[in-house]
């Protein structure tokens, strides 16, 4: 705006509007938002692009989770990202194409197991050290949730060609999100399609779709009742019990999309982001200060990375992460049949 004022009023005159210039103004501005929001050229396949701008990143409301705090002012350029989660027939194009073995398919290295475990644990038994995954099981009574093993289940088998371990298939279901990919898996399929992971700061710019300083992706509206028209969460009544109604990772873009016209930014399943997950990070940032396309710390115990969005094991009495500041870590290494990843791409530059 500073640069079109330079150009209607001369040295020496006061800052008073001249008939012209009190029209002219409003399109000079109008012509600058545009030129601030629109995307430079044709967008790639299956991409939408985010106009880069300042927002509000992530939450002092009392629902918030600690590691969402404290609100703080963000920047971020302008950058494309995927419509929709990477599914599963994109990410067999790219396992055909270069031969990639995921890590749920490899036989894990009891190193990095042991590494994972409390100082002092005894070593897992050999039938661990098979190639697998976790996957959700809904038990079918009440369970102490502070108990995860009691609803997930490590099992010998499990990889994104069968979610479910030996038996399960992904016939028919070419556009569903593609699950049990690692951080590790992720970054190659991106090196592969010529992108990368997000940035957190840059994956909820994304996901708030243009709104400013609302708790979910549609806005203000509590998701329950009608939480199954806007996303794919937790069906059940009280999570994590297997009630028959049904759960997993439903086909993408079966709901509406966000206002930039992104799909399942809540829900269905959680995504991969660049940064290293610190639970603390927001609270190590000068806030009083705007960030400008904050990247993470530079490090994380056990190199966890941040993941965002939530999945289809959300829920409103368990996990309330799929508003759009909500965050979580993951082991870069490790696999589930509730994470996927969509990924982001910097404009060319001339």
């Amino acid at each position: 705006m500073a640069a079109y004022k330079a150009y209607l009023i001369r040295p020496g005159e006061p800052p008073v509007p001249h008939p012209l210039r009190r029209r002219l103004l409003p399109v000079l501005l109008l012509v600058a938002s545009a030129l601030a929001v629109a995307a430079p050229g044709k967008a790639p396949p299956g991409m939408v692009w985010v106009p880069g701008g300042e927002f509000t990143m992530g939450s002092d409301e009392s629902f918030a989770w600690p590691e969402e705090h404290p609100a703080h002012r963000v920047r971020v350029d302008g950058f494309w990202i995927d419509r929709t989660e990477v599914t599963n027939a994109q990410f067999r194009a790219f396992v055909r194409a270069t031969g990639y073995v995921t890590t749920a398919e490899r036989k894990p290295r009891l190193e990095d197991i042991m590494k994972e475990l409390p100082p002092g644990s005894p070593p897992p038994p050999q039938s661990m050290l098979v190639p697998g995954s976790l996957v959700f099981v809904a038990p079918k009574g009440p369970v102490d949730l502070r108990d995860l093993s009691a609803w997930w289940r490590w099992v010998p088998g499990a990889n994104w060609r069968q979610p479910s371990g030996p038996g399960g298939s992904i016939v028919g279901k070419d556009n569903f999100p593609v699950v049990h990919v690692s951080f590790e898996d992720a970054r190659a399929y991106a090196r592969w399609a010529g992108k990368r992971l997000p940035s957190e700061a840059e994956w909820e710019r994304a996901a708030r779709g243009g709104l400013e300083n609302k708790p979910y992706v549609w806005g203000d509206k509590i998701p329950n009742p009608d939480r199954a028209k806007r996303a794919n969460l937790w069906r059940g009544d009280a999570f994590p019990i297997d009630n028959g109604r049904g759960y997993g990772a439903k086909a993408v873009a079966s709901f509406s999309p966000n206002g930039y016209g992104l799909y399942d930014m809540a829900g269905n399943v959680w995504e991969w982001t660049a940064d290293y997950y610190d639970p603390a990070a927001y609270r190590m940032r000068k806030v009083a200060a705007v960030q400008v396309n904050p990247q993470g710390p530079a490090a994380a115990p056990g190199g966890h990375r941040a993941q965002r969005g939530g999945s289809f094991l959300c829920s409103d009495d368990y996990c309330t992460r799929y508003r759009p500041s909500a965050r979580q870590g993951g082991d870069p290494l490790t696999s589930t049949s509730h994470t996927g990843f969509r990924l982001a791409k910097s404009p060319k530059t001339p």
